[in-house]
């Protein structure tokens, strides 16, 4: 794997994005721990993702020892956004119930300030919630992107939904009287992503329904109303994890509905470059064509067993160039 240069194209700017998920605490081992690619340094990006789960169960030294991890990443933009056991950034949540899994109680401020204070932001860190943010990268690219912490509830944690309600979809026209009349309590998504081509990349904890969600009793637990989004969406690639088991890429085509074959992963190439590698930028032996496909990627770091021992991503693909007003950084 070569490092990344500025290469502008009609199809946009190649930029490489690193990936990670469900790291529940753990970070990178040594360099010389060769027996898991999860280990120091993090492949170089311009872009780096964690789509949630950071920690164990939220508490101030798990979230520190984070922080201090997303410091040391070389790239220019660092995106986190929490998951299920992050439960000390759902506020609501925590005061709920959350605060039953602590001896004592946390300082919730103070553990956003973590991620949202001057510090973070020194050194690149960019905490989401959800909805849309547009940024910029000192390669000339420019792109936007969509990230929600939620996933269907199980076993009462935190950042959950019924599976009946749409958090993804703005909700269908009315039909008749009845549906203009619906209930005020009845759910309606507080944030729901825009439709192709406004996104390019999505950054959720959860999977989709049928994509990357299996689990080890071969059941298809991924979010049906998430799945309806994306294929309306259409983003380039789509990031996640929550389901451990399903650690993988794969490629939809939008025209068919078809997965590909998962990305194919060699231990022993992961392990020499800390890193599973995969180019879908112009110029490689199989581009990807925005608009028409989505790749797709369970990012998750640790096994079944919560071991820390799968690949980060590293996705060189095409971003769109920037528009000629702003300057570099978050829109």
């Amino acid at each position: 794997m070569t490092t990344t240069v500025q290469i502008i194209t009609p199809s946009g700017v190649k930029t490489r994005v690193c990936i990670i998920s469900d790291t529940h605490t753990h970070v990178p081992l040594p360099p010389n721990v060769t027996a898991t690619p999860y280990r120091q340094p993090f492949p170089a990006s311009d872009v780096f993702l964690h789509a949630g789960d950071l920690t164990m169960v939220g508490r101030e030294d798990e979230h520190v020892k984070m922080l201090n991890m997303f410091k040391n990443v070389n790239a220019e933009l660092k995106i986190i956004i929490a998951g299920n056991h992050d439960i000390t950034l759902d506020e609501e949540y925590y005061n709920f119930f959350g605060y039953r899994r602590h001896t004592t109680r946390a300082d919730l401020r103070k553990i956003r300030d973590l991620y949202c204070g001057e510090e973070a932001r020194k050194h690149g860190i960019v905490y989401l919630e959800e909805g849309l943010r547009t940024f910029k990268l000192k390669n000339g690219a420019q792109f936007t992107l969509y990230a929600s912490p939620y996933q269907p509830a199980f076993c009462n944690w935190a950042f959950a939904y019924k599976r009946s309600h749409d958090r993804f979809n703005p909700p269908a026209p009315a039909v008749d009287d009845d549906d203009a009349r619906r209930p005020a309590w009845d759910f309606q998504a507080p944030n729901p992503i825009p439709s192709f081509p406004a996104v390019d990349i999505m950054l959720t904890h959860g999977p989709p329904q049928g994509v990357l969600d299996e689990t080890n009793r071969d059941e298809r637990v991924g979010c049906v109303h998430l799945r309806r989004a994306v294929a309306r969406v259409r983003p380039r690639l789509h990031c996640f994890g929550h389901i451990h088991e399903g650690y993988g890429a794969q490629r939809m085509d939008w025209s068919n509905k078809a997965l590909a074959r998962p990305v194919l992963q060699d231990r022993e190439t992961e392990l020499r470059d800390r890193c599973t590698y995969v180019d879908v930028s112009r110029g490689s032996e199989s581009p990807l064509r925005f608009g028409e496909e989505t790749l797709f990627v369970n990012a998750a770091v640790v096994t079944r067993r919560y071991e820390p021992l799968n690949a980060p991503w590293v996705v060189d693909i095409d971003l769109p160039p920037c528009s000629t007003d702003g300057e570099d950084g978050v829109l």
